[in-house]
């Protein structure tokens, strides 16, 4: 059974920085493509980043472009994201993923529980 475990949310204030994780376990995790996304309060849920099997290939949403990072270590069956120059805006249940990578969160069939980030204006 594959199990995706996030940490690393908290509540920061605008401009600063957080690093979230997603632990992977039951399944080899170099096999899978990753994605983070989020959801805010009364809104859908949003495509924030995906890295592909290998990390050779990242995409971004363009709203986050230039702030934040995705990577993973595949030694460490883990994915991040770091997340830089954070905005009020980027305040939302964020999600790590497992599967294709893509923006499609449809594509991706397994899911973690979500972690809480909180931007401070």
């Amino acid at each position: 059974q594959v199990q995706l475990v996030e940490s690393g949310g908290g509540l920061v204030q605008a401009g600063g920085s957080l690093r979230l994780s997603c632990a992977v376990s039951g399944h080899t995790f170099s096999s899978f493509g990753m994605g983070w996304f989020r959801q805010a309060p009364g809104k859908e849920r949003e495509f924030v980043a995906t890295i592909s099997s290998g990390g050779g290939s990242t995409y971004y949403a363009d709203s986050v472009k230039g702030r934040f990072t995705i990577s993973r270590d595949n030694a460490k069956n883990t994915a991040y994201l770091q997340m830089n120059s954070l905005k009020s805006e980027d305040t939302a249940v964020y999600y790590c993923a497992a599967g294709p990578n893509g923006s499609n969160s449809y594509a991706y069939a397994y899911w973690g529980q979500g972690t809480q980030v909180t931007v401070s204006s």
